[in-house]
């Protein structure tokens, strides 16, 4: 049974079909970052088809996640010729809906480290040392603005465009599987573990939940750039696998016992902790999305509210 999300508004153009949603998503997303990653690695910047070389790199990677946000903005309106609201990008109270995702965000990533440290998978190695350089301190500001970036653009094309482009031509069901199956593959890593890539799963997953049960995507996008920012730079830790270069903001942790405690070159993110988090938040979010429906509620920001 078709489902809407967002808004009922009707698209004027083209709505790929579920299956091929995916494979269009993928594609928008190679053509449209490959030549600013290329020319970032041919900088220096980053490692050839890799990752970042240092806080500039991860700054800098603002530039492909712009082109790809602009690209599925195109998309949006020329081809599906749909507005914005109807991706996600709705409602009121944008800002603050905004800001107290951020706060969940860095406040579950701490929650998750606090866990593991608790549990005896970091060992304490210095504290807060970001705060004697003025240097790193600048550089962790800079890299909040380019969290923003990147972070907000994912949220916009899986859980905005894919998400609702699926569900108008499908269901709730088919979007929660297929653009958390298109999250996870482009995410992918030869490396990955079979823990890495469920986590990946169902941290799209939650992501889903947050959008199904908020009908905006506001709030993910400041959750997942809380998340990844206090993860980058918090803890001296990977995020994603991937290592700011930076001091610690709150405190330097070093990884000590197995891998699937403190996530070893994942960072906290391949946690068993961060799965079973998000696996209890994900169905948290769909009990009370599916009462409040059963009860005849209107979701937050829906049509009938704006």
């Amino acid at each position: 049974m078709t489902q809407m999300i967002f808004s009922d508004e009707p698209a004027k153009g083209w709505i790929p079909p579920s299956i091929a949603a995916p494979f269009i998503c993928i594609f928008l997303l190679v053509i449209s970052m490959l030549p600013g990653d290329l020319g970032l690695a041919y900088l220096g910047f980053t490692e050839p088809m890799g990752p970042p070389r240092g806080p500039l790199g991860f700054f800098l990677m603002l530039v492909s996640f712009s082109a790809l946000g602009l690209a599925i903005s195109g998309w949006v309106r020329w081809v599906e010729k749909r507005s914005l609201a109807s991706v996600g990008l709705c409602g009121e109270q944008r800002l603050k809906k905004f800001l107290t995702g951020l706060a969940v965000g860095i406040a579950m990533m701490g929650a998750i480290v606090t866990a593991i440290a608790l549990s005896g998978g970091y060992r304490v190695a210095d504290l807060a040392p970001a705060f004697a350089s003025p240097a790193a301190l600048g550089w962790i500001a800079l890299l909040l603005a380019g969290f923003v970036v990147q972070a907000s653009v994912e949220e916009f094309v899986f859980r905005g465009w894919l998400f609702s482009t699926i569900m108008r031509r499908w269901n709730i069901t088919a979007a929660f599987i297929l653009s958390s199956a298109a999250f996870t593959f482009v995410h992918f890593s030869p490396r990955a573990t079979l823990l890495e890539l469920v986590m990946t799963f169902i941290f799209a997953i939650f992501a889903c939940a947050w959008v199904r049960y908020s009908n905006s995507i506001w709030g993910v996008m400041g959750w997942h750039v809380g998340w990844n920012w206090f993860g980058g730079t918090g803890f001296d830790v990977p995020i994603t696998g991937l290592d700011t270069g930076l001091p610690a903001l709150v405190v330097k942790l070093v990884p000590v016992g197995p891998a699937w405690l403190n996530g070893a070159g994942e960072g906290p993110e391949g946690s068993i902790y961060t799965l079973g988090l998000l696996t209890a938040a994900s169905l948290g979010l769909l009990l009370i999305t599916t009462r409040r429906g059963r009860n005849g509620i209107d979701p937050p920001d829906s049509e009938h509210q704006l």
